[in-house]
């Protein structure tokens, strides 16, 4: 069944059937902006949400630091993921439909109306021919009734006695000719008769049923189309679905994480201040009756019950360098924290020391590299920073000793010294490196590899060459870890260049 062979005369019903076919799509289009809106207002709400009840502060750093507060922090970045999600869903919704199908109904729409104009161009043609028709027809009704008032007339002049010959004649030659002209109207009837009938038979039993039948064509991927949007709504959001339930599978892991005793366990190693619980209150007589002052009484003052340090919240004493303010388990903490902090600067300091060094002992070997004098500002200053950490770590390891006791203070020296000594073996290896380096540098002739120059270099600084890119070079010195190698050029030019300017040539 189509609807060219059973709708052939129900143009209209086909008109209203394809526009309320075009409203639907257009009605889904709009309902799916509606949804995205409202996922991309949940997904904000979402963010806000995770903002507001997100830690800020040290103190809410310290805080994350039991499971209980961090899960709940974990939690908030699930759910800011999960927002993100959503946004996603509105994202894809709005681009794999709304904009999709907005573009397919444009086209559709166009091509209906091309459709129905055809329809109305066939049915207008159509129209013009039968009225062609009907006024052949009536042409030559009128045709045909003159030529037979006018053979009506012959025949009566001839029976007219009275009538002379020239008028019978007459009256016949005329109606000859009326006779001859209604048969050449109704031959031009017949054959606009046939003409109209062939038109008619054209247009109800092929132009029309074919023109139906593409929009039926049309209307059913249309349908189609829809469908896939039916489905891609459903789609879209089952892709995110798994991230989603990672998700909800990290909130509830989150959960899990969570340990009480350890959490107990924290909040005593952050807060135990080791002191000792306060002793008996001393019963004091006043039935023997107030005793002479004596002399001695100024070498043994009466007994003070010292205030609960725990418990008092007035007069809190100011922070001290040596951490003096905190109770003897937190002021060790603090205490070996500081030392750890200063300890990684020093070495990162020294570090820093060694490489200039490095480099003032390649500038002196290599003068035109560049100039050794050129460093010794910057060689003064990290040494004066490596004296000024050393000075504090020893006062910090000082505190620290105070603060545990003899055997472990005897223990942090023992560490100190074992620092010292580091120092000097560290000193004594940068040295080796050094003269390793000098008698490695001095020994290299000849090239140890090529490359190629991907990028042209401008060499304007001390010890540095230009290259072109695309240029063959001899590799002299590979690049010791400082991001630089230094190569020579076919005219004999030798310098340092970025290592990843080149290509090492296999």
């Amino acid at each position: 069944m189509d609807w060219g062979t059973d709708l052939w005369d129900q143009y209209d019903v086909i008109d209203k059937h394809t526009q309320s076919g075009l409203d639907l799509v257009d009605r889904y289009i709009k309902f799916v902006k509606e949804r995205t809106e409202i996922e991309q207002n949940y997904a904000k709400q979402l963010r806000n949400l995770t903002k507001k009840y997100a830690k800020r502060g040290s103190k809410d750093e310290q805080d994350c630091k039991f499971s209980n507060y961090a899960s709940f922090q974990e939690i908030l970045n699930e759910l800011n993921d999960y927002a993100g999600q959503r946004e996603l869903i509105a994202e894809n919704m709005m681009t794999a439909i709304c904009v999709e199908l907005t573009k397919y109904l444009q086209d559709i729409k166009q091509e209906r109306k091309t459709h129905l104009s055809d329809a109305k161009k066939a049915q207008q043609t159509l129209e013009s021919s039968f009225k062609h028709l009907e006024s052949t027809k009536k042409r030559f009704a009128k045709e045909w009734a003159e030529a037979d008032k006018a053979t009506q007339q012959a025949e009566k002049t001839e029976n007219d006695l009275n009538a002379t010959r020239l008028d019978v004649e007459k009256a016949k030659q005329h109606a000859h000719a009326r006779t001859h002209t209604a048969e050449e109207c109704r031959n031009d009837y017949a054959a606009q008769l046939q003409k109209y009938n062939k038109e008619q038979n054209f247009f109800y039993y092929s132009e029309i049923p074919q023109i139906f039948n593409k929009l039926q064509d049309m209307d059913e991927r249309r349908i189609q189309r829809l469908a896939e949007g039916y489905c891609q709504f459903s789609d879209i959001e089952k892709k995110v679905l798994p991230i989603i339930s990672k998700c909800l599978e990290g909130i509830s892991t989150a959960g899990g994480k969570i340990d009480e005793k350890q959490d107990s366990i924290l909040f005593i190693e952050q807060h135990k201040s080791g002191f000792e619980r306060p002793g008996d209150v001393e019963f004091e007589d006043y039935t023997q009756g107030i005793k002479p002052a004596t002399s001695d009484s100024s070498l043994h003052p009466p007994k003070v019950r010292a205030k609960l340090w725990p418990f008092s919240k007035k007069h809190k004493p100011p922070p001290a360098e040596d951490f003096s303010h905190l109770p003897p388990e937190q002021r060790k903490k603090k205490l070996q924290a500081k030392i750890d902090d200063i300890t990684k600067e020093l070495q990162k300091t020294q570090d820093q020391s060694d490489a200039l060094e490095k480099m003032k002992g390649v500038y002196e070997q290599n003068p035109q590299m560049g100039d050794p004098s050129s460093l010794e500002p910057q060689i003064t200053e990290t040494a004066q920073t490596i004296g000024r950490l050393r000075g504090e770590l020893a006062k910090y390891e000082t505190w620290l000793a105070e603060a545990v006791g003899g055997e472990e203070s005897s223990n942090t020296v023992n560490n100190n010294a074992q620092h010292s000594i580091s120092s000097v073996v560290t000193a004594d290896q940068s040295q080796n490196i050094y003269t390793e380096f000098d008698d490695e540098f001095d020994d290299i002739e000849s090239p140890i590899g090529q490359c190629t120059a991907l990028y042209t270099f401008e060499g304007n600084s001390e010890g540095t060459i230009s290259i072109t890119e695309g240029e063959l070079l001899s590799v002299m010195e590979e690049d010791k870890g400082d991001g630089w190698m230094r190569v020579l050029r076919a005219n004999g030019e030798e310098g340092y260049i970025p290592s990843s300017y080149v290509k090492l040539t296999p």
